[in-house]
Parts: structure tokens; sequence; C-alpha cells
């Protein structure tokens, strides 16, 4: 274990190194050598997020993704999608972007959001305005001060939903609903020089999530990625270039492996964030000497969101500590949705590490 390098190899960086390319001014440094050196020059770049593929996924049978691998870079911490997405977004760590967990504690509405949908982690609406949750001026923002066109290529059904609102002001937004319609606006958008497109890809995660790794529905969203990558690659006009990653790994927990938090513990505190590493609203307790997992005070595991300057809202919306989970089990708290199978969110080298992956056209 150990947390995310933000120095030059991290997600952070990567966003840090194509705005560069592109005539930004980014807000940190980019990816250090041999990864910037991987990722050639280009007009128009096309960036793929596989939300849940980890690099050590691209060794199963089913994944031909590891063909156009360049490396591998760090998601940020918590390893869990809204915070990376975040980070694509502003181009910054968690600690500057303030979206510090998949569930996050809103001190003005007191209780946890999960920020995927923005409910309470019982499923209540919450009355929050998520425009302007991340600082600007955002990514998108800054390269169209610079005279580039950012697009962000989404599932149609994600459109105007809060989360969507957060991470994608000031881009414009273009919905699929097919595998086909994602590899033919991805390839025909980068027809046009000067644009950054941001493709997002579901299937992987979702199947990891509810099947886990040994399942023939996760072999075939493994396939699914690598047919949108190849078909992509194969409509890539000439000075663009592809380059993919990843917002976090996944590990399979069965059954077995799952702790739950004891109730009398949750009568004080809050309990939430990813299973890999719940974070508490509350002190320490001798109730957490049992569970398979070790107490961290925020401030010995503050600089994991990343450097600073931080967040104004940084202070009030982390929590007191974390429980980060053995690395052979996972944490559930009372709103914790315990059919799941593949569970990230900590720092293992399988949640942590994302593939860098580089490609121009194939035809």
């Amino acid at each position: 274990m150990r947390p995310p390098d933000y120095t030059g190899a991290s997600l952070v960086n990567l966003m840090a190194e194509l705005e560069q390319r592109l005539g930004g001014r980014p807000l940190l440094t980019g990816l250090r050598d041999p990864l910037d050196a991987a990722i050639p020059d280009a007009d128009t770049y096309v960036l793929v997020l596989f939300d849940g593929l980890g690099a050590a996924q691209l060794t199963h049978p089913a994944a031909t993704l590891s063909d156009d691998s360049a490396g591998t870079i760090d998601a940020p911490f918590p390893t869990t999608t809204t915070v990376s997405l975040a980070s694509v977004a502003t181009g910054l760590p968690p600690s500057q972007h303030g979206l510090l967990g998949y569930q996050l504690w809103m001190p003005e509405t007191g209780h946890v959001a999960n920020t995927i949908k923005w409910t309470t982690l019982w499923g209540e609406k919450l009355d929050i305005d998520t425009t302007d949750l991340l600082p600007g001026p955002n990514l998108w923002e800054r390269l169209k001060e610079v005279g580039v066109e950012p697009i962000t290529v989404q599932p149609g059904n994600f459109a105007g939903s809060p989360l969507s609102r957060a991470l994608y002001r000031g881009c414009r937004y273009e919905p699929v609903f097919t595998i086909d319609e994602i590899v033919a606006a991805s390839g025909d958008l980068a027809a046009e020089p000067g644009r950054l497109i941001f493709t997002y890809v579901p299937h992987v995660d979702f199947a990891a999530h509810v099947y886990g790794q040994n399942s023939p529905a996760y072999a075939e969203s493994l396939k699914t990625a690598s047919a949108i990558w190849e078909g992509i690659a194969r409509r890539l006009p000439a000075g663009a270039v592809m380059v993919g990653t990843a917002d976090h790994g996944h590990v399979d927990f069965p059954e077995g492996q799952q702790a739950r938090i004891p109730k009398d513990l949750e009568n004080d505190r809050f309990f939430y964030g990813d299973s890999r590493a719940m974070f508490v609203k509350g002190d320490e307790s001798p109730g957490f000497a049992p569970l398979p997992a070790s107490w961290i005070p925020v401030e010995d595991m503050v600089d994991w969101w990343g450097p600073g300057p931080r967040h104004e809202q940084f202070e009030a919306r982390a929590p007191d500590g974390i429980l980060l989970a053995d690395d052979d089990a996972i944490l559930l708290h009372s709103h914790s949705d315990k059919r799941l199978i593949g569970h990230h969110g900590g720092l293992t080298d399988k949640e942590r590490l994302v593939p860098l992956l580089v490609a121009s056209n194939k035809q």
C-alpha cells in the first residue's frame, strides 16, 4: 500500500499533460518521463476512461487493451469514481477540488451525500445545486479560454443529472446510447483539430461490482471495452491521438470477507465512504479493534488526498479518520449495498494502479 504519486505519475498529472499539449495552462505538473514521452503530440486528443478497469485487470484473457499499454499511473485517493472524475474535470487532486469521497459529508446539509445520485445514504434527494460544486475555472473552461473545444461523450441517460452538472460545466455534452454510437461519436468528433474529447465507458465497473471478475458477464464487459477502444482507433483521423485510462481498479470480495460495522458504534458516529476505506465522522473507539481494518486519524493521512492549497471546505468535509480495510476484507455500514462482489476505494496496487494506454489510427 502507498498513497498516490501526485508529482508526475497520477491521473491528475495526465490531465495536466493533455492540457499543456493543447496549449493550456495546467495547475499541476504533467507526467514525468517516460510516461510523457509515450504520448505523441497531436492536434486533438481523445481521452477514454474505462470505469473500474485497473491495470491488473488487463491480464484477463478477454482484454486485448494491453497491446497499447504505455505504463501505469495512480488514481487519486480514495480510489473511487466521482473523486477521479472530479480530478479529470478540474485537473486538480481531491485536496484542491473538494470532492473527497464517493460518500461526502456536506456540513451545510447535516448529511452525508451520495455523490453519484446526490441523495442521502437512504435515498432522499438533497437540495444541493451542484453546478458550482467544483472550483473554477475548471479544465473545460480553461481549455475554452485558449481556443480548445472540450467535448464529453457520455451515456445519454446521464445528461442533466446533478453529477453531470457538477463535472461538465462548460463542456459540450454529446449523449450516446449504444456501443456503436460511442465509437462513432468519439472517432468522428476527433476530425476537428483543437479539441479534447473525453469519452466515458461504464461497462467494466458495473460487471465487476455486480458479478465479479470470474464471471461471464465480466469477460463480456472486457470484450466490449476492447471493441470500443479498437473501434475508435480505426476511426481516428490523422493528427489525433487516443489516450486511455481508468478511475480505479477492482478487487473481488465474496460474502465471507465482509465485515459489518456494529450498530452500537453507529449511534454517535457517521460511517460512510467506500467499503475499502471507510470514513468516520467521530472519535476512535475500542470497538474498532475487532474489525479487519486499521484506524488512521485524518492528520496522519491528509496528504493522501493530495497537496495544498486545500479546498476552502476541505476541513469541514473531511472525516475525523478512516478505517482502512485489511487487504482481504471490506467494511459495510448500515446503508452499504451488501450484494456487491467487486469493491475499491483503498490503496492496494489493484485498486490504485490504472493503465495508461496510447493509440493512433489503426487502419
